[in-house]
């Protein structure tokens, strides 16, 4: 993923996440809730220069965040985190893999940028729907 710019969130997921962020603290958050931050929040990883590896190797509810993003509909990204699944059982090291498993992760991660490009927008559609 190192071509891709960052997504810039624009500032009214900023500032649902931010009030999120404060309220999380106090209640627990809806399901629709926690799927925004999980979004939000596994984005930077999925960005990094070790995307599906360092997301599979993070301490998240992998199958919490897979469905969250299955939530606010970005199945171009939902399958990619899938077809990865076999990274969550690798070292932390990914110069372990073997050439083959390299290669087939890099393909796997080709994939990520199409569904990048169209999160915002549908993360926005579904705020709007769903906390609207």
């Amino acid at each position: 993923m190192l071509s891709q710019e960052p997504i810039e969130w624009p500032d009214e997921i900023e500032v649902l996440v931010d009030r999120l962020e404060k309220e999380a603290a106090e209640r627990d958050l809806s399901r629709e809730e926690r799927a925004v931050m999980d979004v939000y929040e596994t984005v930077p990883v999925l960005e990094s220069e070790d995307c599906l590896h360092e997301f599979w190797q993070s301490g998240v509810d992998h199958q919490r965040v897979i469905n969250s993003f299955d939530l606010v509909g970005a199945a171009t990204l939902v399958d990619p985190l899938n077809a990865s699944r076999w990274c969550e059982t690798r070292s932390e090291d990914r110069n372990d893999y073997t050439e083959t498993e390299s290669e087939y992760l890099a393909t796997i991660e080709e994939e990520l940028p199409a569904g990048m490009d169209e999160l915002v927008d549908l993360l926005l559609e579904f705020i709007e729907e769903e906390l609207g």
